[in-house]
């Protein structure tokens, strides 16, 4: 029969309290590594970023490139870091890794509109076919340039409007920079009667191009018969300008033609048709 005097026993005498030292002192050492390597990584992450930001601006980048690069730099080396972090805790970072992938794939299959908008924005700012205040034309849209981010385009229409444009809109057409040059050549077809001198409608025309300022000497205006038309001989008018004064010139330049036109009885043909009837006996 046991008897009931028996002292207790204590079960943490079992352990092997010099083992769990040596653990919590390795875990130790591997927490103040970690933790080192995250402070330190962070700061050369940091360090680096800017010192890229620094670099793109000496070399005159686009800010808006500028910002995005930097950002992605940071956050790559950060995600580098922390994954360090965590491996010199003794986790296996594998595993970690390909979670990671997965979760980047399901999100890129969830936002595909999105990242084509962003790749499209990326390249829109690294090759720069435009630029803020040019005016353009593209994804079916006409204005003037007033923002360029990483999704979307926003353009200012003639009319006083503004329409956000997708960069993947933007991106997937023809671009057309109107003001990528310093100068544009103005087209006009100028038609007149075939009873009309035509020596004296080119000399009518080049009188009134010679008479605005706005029209470049060099090069020379082009005025030359571009078609015989059905009711009127076409002549082709083809001046040069600065950019900023193309509309101006364009509307004026039309007006002034007629009012000389008007002046030396010169006629603008307008299409007619010549209507017989013929009566038939019954």
């Amino acid at each position: 029969m046991e008897s009931g005097n028996e002292p207790f026993s204590n079960p943490l005498a079992n352990i092997d309290w010099t083992h769990f030292y040596q653990l919590a002192a390795d875990f130790g050492i591997r927490l103040i590594a970690a933790l080192a390597i995250f402070i330190i990584g962070r700061w050369v992450a940091r360090w680096l970023s800017r010192l890229l930001e620094k670099g793109m601006q000496k070399a005159g980048t686009d800010h808006t490139l500028i910002v995005f690069l930097r950002n992605i730099v940071y956050v790559g080396l950060l995600i580098f870091v922390i994954i360090a972090a965590i491996g010199q805790l003794g986790v296996q970072t594998t595993s970690f890794l390909a979670v990671l992938g997965a979760a980047g794939l399901a999100v890129g299959l969830a936002l595909q509109g999105s990242l084509a908008n962003f790749a499209a924005g990326v390249l829109i700012i690294i090759f720069r076919p435009f630029k803020v205040g040019d005016f353009i034309e593209a994804g079916g849209i006409a204005g003037v340039v007033k923002a360029i981010s990483i999704f979307t385009t926003t353009l200012h229409t003639p009319d006083n409007k503004v329409i956000i444009v997708p960069n993947a809109q933007v991106n997937s057409g023809t671009i057309t920079n109107y003001s990528a040059n310093d100068t544009r050549r103005v087209d006009l077809v100028i038609g007149v009667s075939y009873g009309d001198d035509l020596d004296k409608v080119r000399s009518v025309i080049q009188r009134v191009l010679a008479a605005d300022e706005r029209v470049l000497k060099d090069p020379a205006p082009q005025i030359a018969v571009m078609a015989l038309a059905d009711s009127s001989v076409n002549f082709t008018v083809r001046p040069w300008a600065k950019s900023a004064d193309y509309w101006g010139l364009y509307f004026d330049l039309q007006e002034q033609i007629k009012k000389n036109f008007d002046k030396e009885g010169i006629s603008i043909p307008f299409p007619q048709q010549d209507v017989y009837l013929h009566q038939v006996s019954s």
